[in-house]
């Protein structure tokens, strides 16, 4: 067996989690809510303070030693980026707070230059409000309109209308690469390529994406790739958009302020070339850094390897929850990554979510911030449990074992 498709060290890996041992109301913490951020290993917590301890001072601006060598560190972690989703340069790798943020900046930006009264911008139905709310701001602003790619009942995207939905009015598509609800792995490669057949741009929302996939943004030819650090082991505060070296550069800045400059006189500003046009103000000097260490540290144990261990887990999970009577799953896609949603029948899903946690058992209960999702399958909840790498078929095991202990407190 060779090393890339060994199985994971899991009792070594899950001693790099302090959370993973620290009891939780008295009893051993099982953590299924990775969809919603995933831990942070010791590494990761390890780097940022020393870091904070030793190197820290504003990067970009100074002469002194320790402000290039901060520098030197935070655009080491735009390089560790840019290598883990192939973009072609670092200056295609901008900083932002998260997925959210990114995605509000294609919005503001490349969405006010290319969007007028009548346009049409195209979303799956399985989108994110993060992938929503920002593209209905403009619509409303330019008094353009949301089309919607819709989904079947297993949870996939039905695409046999996509081409009718791309019109000459579509000005983007924005899809998610893996849903954070249902955990289909959509064909985000085919619907780029189709898109592109009318000269449509694509937005992929990876941000369940990037932790569970090995992401080529060339292969895919996306033309931006959004994701949050926390998502991947990182801290909260930091996240990436990739974008296409043409469209970054014709888009126009959003916030002001320093580092964004060449030149600032009375009469006008000379903006810096990207990256630096769209990271106005201090970066998140210590999370970027974490993030690299956060790249560092799934990259050391493997992404094969990783999505190996993590397919298992979804299989023998899928398994033993449809076994219990009462319990639909929602979303059953061909293609799935490591979250699994259901609904108990009679159980609201915050009941389940309350019970589970104090049995030490950390899952997600609501509508995910995916309320037309919620809408689709004409629920108004579920709960979520969602897998890493540091999980195990007994963390499984205790899920089913306190769902099963939610029924007879309802009997």
């Amino acid at each position: 067996m060779s090393t890339a498709t060994a199985p994971l060290d899991i009792q070594k890996i899950r001693a790099d989690f302090p959370t993973l041992t620290t009891p939780f109301h008295g009893k051993p913490v099982v953590y299924l809510d990775s969809a919603v951020s995933s831990l942070t290993p010791l590494p990761v917590i390890e780097r940022m303070a020393h870091y904070q301890s030793f190197e820290h001072t504003n990067v970009h601006r100074g002469v002194s030693t320790l402000s290039q060598e901060a520098t030197d560190r935070f655009e080491e972690a735009r390089e560790k980026v840019r290598a883990l989703i192939n973009a072609p340069s670092v200056k295609q790798i901008i900083w932002t707070r998260g997925t959210t943020e990114s995605i509000n900046l294609v919005a503001q930006t490349f969405g006010r230059q290319n969007v007028h009264e009548g346009d049409e911008i195209l979303l799956s139905a399985m989108e994110h409000h993060s992938d929503i709310v920002p593209w209905q701001l403009l619509a409303e602003d330019r008094g353009a309109k949301i089309r919607v790619i819709p989904m079947n009942d297993a949870g996939e995207l039905i695409l046999d209308g996509l081409d009718d939905l791309i019109t000459e009015r579509t000005k983007i598509v924005g899809v998610t690469h893996v849903s954070n609800v249902l955990g289909t792995i959509n064909p985000v490669k085919e619907i780029i390529r189709r898109a592109h057949a009318k000269g449509v741009p694509v937005l992929v929302d990876g941000a369940q994406g990037v932790p569970h996939l090995k992401v080529d943004v060339v292969d895919l030819d996306a033309d931006f790739y959004v994701f949050s650090g926390h998502k991947l082991s990182g801290p909260t505060g930091i996240g990436v958009l990739y974008g296409r070296k043409s469209l970054l550069e014709a888009m126009p800045p959003w916030h002001g302020g320093g580092s964004m400059i060449l030149s600032v006189t009375w009469e006008g500003t000379t903006f810096a070339a990207i990256p630096g046009k769209f990271e106005a103000g201090t970066p998140p000097i210590a999370q970027a850094i974490g993030l690299g260490a956060a790249i560092d540290y799934v990259q050391a144990i493997g992404l094969d390897r990783i999505a190996a261990h993590e397919h298992d887990l979804l299989l023998y999970a899928t398994e033993r929850l449809k076994a219990i009577p009462g319990l639909r799953i929602i979303g059953e896609a061909r293609e799935k990554a490591s979250v699994l949603s259901f609904v108990l029948e009679g159980i609201h899903p915050h009941d389940i979510g309350s019970i589970l946690d104090h049995a030490g058992v950390v899952v997600r209960a609501g509508h995910h911030c995916a309320q037309p999702v919620m809408t689709r399958f004409g629920i108004p909840a579920t709960t979520r449990a969602s897998f890493a790498y540091f999980n195990t078929r007994a963390d499984v095991d205790a899920l089913v074992s306190g769902i099963l202990n939610v029924q007879e407190i309802f009997q």
